[in-house]
């Protein structure tokens, strides 16, 4: 008999031990369906900026809705390096536009965000820069409102400031550069429709997205409107990618500069700061050290 306390006190630890892990359990399980949405009606939209290719670059709470994520739908700007950091079972959906290739559309995109969210799914619509900067961001939250479904927006380091940052290149300088307009290169293509007047100013800081192609417009353009043609400009193409070009030069040479870096997603920087950066520097030493050579 004196063996019976310690055999039921062994008993009430067992016992507690496999409420304990019976609890655990539950709470595991009621957190995996809290994490795919089955416990909800309609789930969430999370509008997410990549920022500009580098995953050290991504938001503290864009790293954490990934990794909850059910399902991603990303654009061709988001790196492989930023879809690693999704939770590893979640669904990855390409929505974006590659050149030469048509994409499914806006509407379609629309669509299934829609569709995923009302099928309960925790949804992470990924999209490259920040949302509501050239990224339609807007139009996928009014479409979403409009349907009824919760959107959550997610702001990410736009190109302009994480591929100038990354040239060591400020965008505005005090009593320098006071002004800063960000610019399309669809609504840089439409010369005609554009006030380059407006852009002429010595003090004014022009970065356009996806210029590349439309270098030559942008050059004639601003020349023509009274833009220094010696005036300090700077092409910045993919990004933080491993085949990343950068050229600097003058604005004169802006096409040149362009066609020298190659195809693919680039930043066209107009203004006196970009003589203020690493890359004009570098692009001074290196000449020197070519004159010197020679």
């Amino acid at each position: 008999m004196r063996f019976l306390p310690k055999v039921l006190d062994s008993a009430k630890a067992a016992l507690r031990a496999a409420g304990g892990a019976a609890r655990a359990e539950a709470a595991l399980n009621r957190d995996t369906e809290r994490r795919r949405g089955r416990g909800r009606r309609t789930g969430v939209v999370h509008l997410v900026g990549a920022g500009p290719g580098d995953p050290d670059l991504l938001t503290v709470r864009a790293v954490r809705l990934l990794q909850n994520a059910d399902i991603v739908f990303y654009d061709e700007l988001v790196t492989p390096g930023i879809l690693d950091c999704a939770r590893r079972d979640a669904e990855r959906v390409f929505v974006g536009k590659r050149r030469g290739v048509p994409g499914i559309g806006q509407r379609e995109i629309n669509r299934r965000l829609v569709e995923a969210a009302r099928a309960g799914r925790n949804v992470v619509r990924l999209k490259g820069g920040d949302p509501f900067v050239f990224g339609r961001g807007g139009e996928e939250l009014e479409y979403l409102r409009h349907a009824g479904v919760e959107v959550v927006v997610v702001p990410g380091i736009t190109a302009a400031l994480g591929c100038a940052a990354e040239a060591g290149l400020p965008l505005t300088l005090r009593g320098e550069a006071t002004r800063l307009t960000f610019m399309t290169a669809h609504r840089a293509a439409d010369a005609q429709a554009i006030d380059w007047t407006g852009l002429a100013h010595a003090a004014t800081t022009i970065a356009v997205y996806m210029g590349g192609s439309v270098a030559p417009a942008v050059r004639d353009g601003l020349i023509a409107a009274g833009r220094d043609p010696r005036t300090p400009v700077a092409v910045l193409a993919r990004g933080p990618r491993p085949d990343a070009q950068r050229r600097s030069g003058r604005l004169a040479e802006l096409a040149a500069l362009a066609a020298e870096t190659g195809e693919g997603p680039t930043l066209l920087v107009i203004g006196d700061v970009v003589a203020h950066s690493d890359l004009w520097h570098a692009a001074l030493l290196e000449a020197a050290s070519r004159e010197f050579a020679a």
